[in-house]
């Protein structure tokens, strides 16, 4: 329980990273989950995922084809894809080959991994990215329906080695596997966003593209250090070795929106993972996010969200409990 406005303004300042602090706020959980070998002519559709899927390929070849794309596309060993949007999707050692519905394979209790025919030319593993059902919207929203990591990306050596891990791990039934396995696929997953931000050029204006320019990474430690404090469009502008108006243009032009818009969105999320907190009042919230009454913040919050504080606070306590991993139907 917060006690008081200084332990909640405490609360809400975030590190020097604010792409960490993204990730911690929106409770992304990376799980493996299964896998698959197979060997001679193979084709599995995968239904539409309930959360972001990912899977890597370790060994061999084969074809994506995803629902809504206009094609199928070949995977390499040590490549990786996430797919974020809800799609329906084939693996394959060959377009065009009749697929088996994957829910006849990994069916039964327990079962996450599958031979298909002798297993000796093809193997996979795979997994779900979780997120917050309310925070998760901030990432879910502005990744792209699927993202392909190719092993000659310049990150592949940090995957190449993620992967081997995670195969050993899965594999050697050693105490604390399961930890190491997570921790391993959360690991994979911040790489993999890592390697999308180097591609910054070719994705549209939010804040994610924002997070990864480098001419605006001080004036964004600073809002989320400190996102209480009334920052100044000179002030933030000065931190970036920019003039007031190129300061402006520059970051609206990568982020989509103001300075001081996003700064005030930060800040509306961070009220709506504070309202999550039943024993926190509302005019408490309001103090710790700068706000100098709780009408003010009321008005900021409904302005920025459509809903009040309570009415916030009132659906999330009505929300269904945390992510059921035995609703994961497909695990492989």
């Amino acid at each position: 329980m917060l006690e008081s406005a200084d332990e909640l303004r405490d609360s809400t300042r975030m590190s020097a990273d604010p792409f960490s602090d993204i990730l911690k706020f929106t409770k992304a959980e990376t799980l493996l989950t299964g896998g698959f070998t197979a060997g001679g002519d193979w084709a599995i559709r995968f239904p539409v995922p309930k959360t972001i899927k990912f899977f890597a390929v370790v060994k061999g070849s084969c074809w994506a084809a995803i629902d809504g794309e206009p094609g199928p596309v070949r995977f390499e060993t040590g490549d990786i894809g996430l797919l974020a949007a809800r799609r329906a999707f084939v693996l394959s050692s060959a377009p065009d080959l009749a697929a088996v519905d994957a829910m006849s394979i990994f069916s039964g209790a327990g079962r996450s991994t599958a031979q298909l025919g002798d297993g000796a030319d093809f193997a996979h593993i795979g997994g779900h990215v979780l997120l917050d059902p309310v925070s998760g919207r901030l990432l879910a929203d502005v990744l792209p329906p699927w993202i392909h990591i190719r092993a000659a990306s310049q990150q592949a050596g940090n995957f190449r080695w993620l992967l081997d891990q995670l195969v050993l791990e899965q594999a050697s039934g050693e105490p604390g596997a399961q930890l190491a396995c997570a921790q391993l696929a959360q690991l994979l997953f911040i790489q993999v966003l890592r390697a999308h931000l180097k591609t910054n050029g070719l994705m549209p204006a939010s804040w994610l593209r924002a997070l990864c320019d480098p001419r605006l990474s001080p004036a964004l430690r600073l809002m989320h250090g400190d996102p209480a404090r009334s920052w100044h469009l000179e002030e933030l502008a000065g931190a970036c070795a920019m003039s007031r108006t190129t300061f402006a243009f520059h970051f609206r032009t990568v982020s989509g929106v103001a300075p001081l818009t996003y700064l005030s969105q930060w800040r509306m999320r961070l009220a709506e993972r504070a309202l999550t907190q039943e024993t926190t009042p509302v005019a408490m919230i309001a103090r710790s996010l700068g706000y100098s009454s709780e009408s003010a913040f009321s008005n900021a919050f409904k302005r920025m969200t459509g809903a009040s504080p309570k009415a916030c606070r009132d659906a999330a306590r009505a929300a269904v409990a945390p992510h059921d991993l035995a609703a994961l139907e497909i695990q492989a």
